[in-house]
């Protein structure tokens, strides 16, 4: 066959199948269809994303540089970190960051530990009462927080607890849908690995320390991430049990410089990238894990 000859037609039409843009279940999908998706998906990273480049922007940006043009510009003149200077010499920022911080480990911690040892208990333990437990989780994620906190700022008081971080961070010690997400991690785990762990002689610490906890790290970080956003981003409940500026977290300091200096935009958007970093750092360690979903029970081979 001379070079000049055209391949053969399944050859060609192999290319063409090759060339067909399919979704997740081989169905084809039309150019026009495809065109749409990706312009929703660049509407959503716009209303989701956008506000934050426009904080991060006008932090960086100088008092000289005008930040209510129009058209805006992103991209500041004279990009400078004066404004996170100026933050921390208006606020003790740095020692709120550290109260917040506590707060948020101690919570990340809890909620691990007591979510995991409270789901593998609901999913595999065999007791009188195990539905009735779960009901009770259940409705206690129907319960509002505004609806207890009275309820809470009294036991803490009778507690001997309030003006203290330990205060904070007892009523989301454990969540109960961080329970409920590692009960059903725990039940996609196939129960034939823990009897098999069972018949070699493992019993219920070493079956859930060995077998069953290593096959839901990531619901467990799922876990660790909505913790700390949780106790991060929390306001009511640290404005209402501490009085002390010197053991404020940093969402209550963060709303005295928004209500004090208004005005400055400049300020007031360098505070909220202090805010908001550790959440960004948090998700990009753990994003490995997020994204796990159903499959992280499953056995692998």
């Amino acid at each position: 066959m001379s070079t000049a000859e055209k391949p053969p037609a399944p050859a060609r039409a192999g290319v063409r199948e090759r060339r067909r843009i399919t979704d997740e279940h081989g169905r084809r999908v039309r150019g026009w269809e495809l065109v749409l998706r990706y312009v929703l998906l660049l509407a959503v990273l716009a209303l989701t994303v956008g506000p934050f480049l426009w904080q991060l922007s006008t932090s960086l940006k100088g008092p000289t540089e005008d930040i209510f043009t129009s058209p805006p510009r992103f991209l500041p003149s004279r990009p400078t970190l004066h404004n996170y200077e100026r933050v921390s010499e208006t606020i003790p920022v740095w020692d709120y960051v550290l109260n917040s911080l506590k707060v948020a480990l101690a919570n990340v911690v809890t909620n691990c530990v007591g979510a995991a040892l409270a789901g593998y208990a609901l999913a595999r333990l065999r007791y009188r009462g195990r539905r009735a437990a779960t009901l009770v989780f259940i409705l206690a994620m129907l319960v509002p927080a505004e609806g207890i906190i009275i309820a809470q700022f009294t036991t803490m008081r009778e507690l001997g607890l309030n003006n203290t971080l330990l205060a904070v961070v007892l009523p989301g010690s454990v969540g109960a849908l961080n329970v409920l997400l590692m009960r059903n991690a725990f039940l996609n785990v196939p129960y034939e690995i823990e009897e098999a762990a069972y018949v070699d002689g493992a019993n219920v610490w070493q079956r859930f320390w060995r077998v069953a906890l290593p096959s839901v790290r990531g619901t467990l970080a799922v876990v660790a991430i909505f913790a700390f956003m949780f106790s991060w981003d929390d306001f009511l409940w640290p404005l209402i049990v501490l009085s002390d500026p010197s053991k404020y977290t940093l969402t209550i300091g963060l709303n005295y410089l928004h209500g004090t200096f208004a005005n400055d935009e400049r300020l007031v958007a360098a505070g909220t990238i202090i805010a908001v970093a550790p959440l960004i750092i948090l998700f990009a360690c753990l994003q490995r894990y997020f994204f796990r979903g159903v499959g992280e029970g499953a056995v692998k081979g």
